[in-house]
């Protein structure tokens, strides 16, 4: 079982934002999550994601980007997004030394958290994978608005968990954009979710469809580690 959460505080380019650091005995890897545009890291679907990751054997460490922590609803800009993805991969990184763990350290993001997150890699930003849950490939009903480009230059693997009702990403563009981004990229369709991975007729708390991911992540991580 994991043990309780470690609240922690960290520098993001100059803003204190709040992490949530949590460890079971000896884990194999470590995912650092990051939130979506309209929620922070303690939204149920977070937490219930980093739970049932934390009993399958990986440590977790959930963050906030510093609009969130300032009680603001405009999401950050690409350039302080970054930064904070980078102070907490760090401050993960710092917990695994901390405690011996030798596993890698993977990134995962919600909707805008993974996209942030992309960028950094594409930045140069070291990472041992990545995890989408949610790609937001386009505004919804803006096909032509692809936020795509610099995903194909990524070498790092990378895990897309899709709804296949997500109106962020058209089924067949996201498809053709994952063929084309090559080997790295794996495409994983969730039947019938939407942007949250709500399935119309299945009635599931958030913490709980959070948790219904942590398994196929699990396993991707396992496989290219």
């Amino acid at each position: 079982m994991p043990q309780s959460e470690n609240h922690l505080s960290f520098d993001a380019d100059g803003t204190a934002v709040s992490a949530a650091y949590a460890r079971p005995d000896n884990p194999w890897a470590t995912v650092v999550v990051a939130h979506g545009a309209g929620a922070g890291m303690e939204h149920p679907f977070l937490r219930g994601f980093t739970e049932a990751l934390n009993s399958l054997g990986l440590a977790t460490l959930r963050f906030n980007f510093p609009y969130r922590e300032a009680g603001r609803k405009f999401p950050d800009r690409p350039p302080a997004a970054i930064a904070t993805w980078r102070a907490a991969m760090a401050l993960a990184a710092e917990q695994g030394q901390a405690h011996g763990d030798a596993g890698p350290v993977w990134a995962a993001g919600k909707s805008f958290g993974g996209r942030m997150v992309s960028m950094a890699v594409a930045e140069g930003m070291p990472a041992g994978g990545l995890i989408y849950l949610g790609y937001p490939l386009h505004p919804p009903g803006k096909p032509d608005k692809l936020r795509d480009g610099h995903l194909y230059g990524l070498t790092t693997p990378m895990l897309f968990l899709q709804g296949t009702r997500d109106p962020f990403a058209t089924a067949e563009i996201l498809t053709d954009v994952v063929s084309r981004i090559g080997q790295s990229a794996v495409l994983q369709w969730v039947e019938g979710g939407d942007h949250s991975f709500a399935v119309a007729g299945l009635k599931r708390q958030a913490g709980e469809v959070g948790a219904s991911l942590a398994a196929p992540v699990a396993g991707f991580i396992r496989a290219n580690t």
